[in-house]
């Protein structure tokens, strides 16, 4: 008997190290803002063809790849520090949370990675002597190209896999105020449902799909201020099971 109530104990979350958990969740979901100015940094690739030919500074576009790469790491950062939570709860969705959002950060990579090479044929290759111009032209289209479809798959379409395991996870467990969650499914559909019209050309990914995309960027920051400023409920935090020593 004392033996099983010292195992429980030992495995039962502490409320400080939660706290330091929920800090640290909510300043990396926090820091996944940074490439809010990403649009305007990236305004002089939108036309690949002219910039890689040399209209344009490359300085504003060197830290939108920058800040991209941070919004990579950060948001996989999110899933692997509340792991140890969200398995409390479902294993499933926690699993569901950590690979939406290494999907998501190894799509961005992909993104950055083409809009360094846009910046590596400008730099490197365009003013060289024989270069052909109208090659040069196509290949900065379709890097531009290739990165407006990886922000969609990535970007636009990965957070709705994120609010759906983890707005599950924090509605089920109340570890945070439902209301938050539930802006964050709300705005799920809304952004797949335009993600999907995007996808099969109904209109472009220039269209609405910022405003589309505001209620999940509001529970998400939302879910970062709350985490940073107050953290896990108590009483959700005393309310949750205790994991097994053996548990998988």
């Amino acid at each position: 008997m004392t033996s099983t109530a010292h195992t429980t104990a030992e495995h039962r979350p502490a409320p400080d190290l939660m706290r330091r958990t929920s800090r640290a969740a909510g300043i990396l979901y926090l820091l996944t803002f940074v490439s809010v100015p990403t649009l305007a940094l990236f305004q002089p690739v939108q036309d690949g063809a002219e910039f890689v030919l040399g209209a344009g500074s490359d300085t504003g576009v060197r830290w939108g790849s920058f800040s991209e790469v941070v919004v990579a790491l950060t948001g996989i950062g999110t899933a692997v520090v509340l792991y140890p939570v969200t398995r409390r709860v479902s294993q499933t969705a926690a699993l569901g949370f950590v690979t939406s959002r290494v999907v998501e950060g190894s799509l961005i990579i992909v993104g950055v990675v083409s809009i360094l090479t846009l910046l590596t044929l400008r730099n490197d290759v365009a003013g060289t002597a024989g270069a052909d111009p109208a090659s040069l032209a196509t290949t900065g289209s379709t890097l531009v190209a290739v990165y407006g479809w990886t922000f969609l798959l990535s970007q636009s379409l990965m957070p709705v896999f994120n609010a759906l395991c983890l707005g599950y996870v924090m509605y089920r467990s109340r570890l945070v105020p439902r209301i938050l969650p539930t802006l964050g499914f709300i705005g799920a559909a809304l952004l797949l449902a335009a993600d999907i019209a995007i996808f099969f050309g109904v209109f472009d990914r220039t269209g609405p799909i910022g405003l589309v995309a505001f209620p999940i960027a509001v529970w998400e920051f939302s879910l970062g201020v709350y985490l940073t400023v107050k953290g896990f409920r108590p009483s959700a935090v005393a309310a949750l099971p205790v994991t097994p020593p053996t548990a998988r």
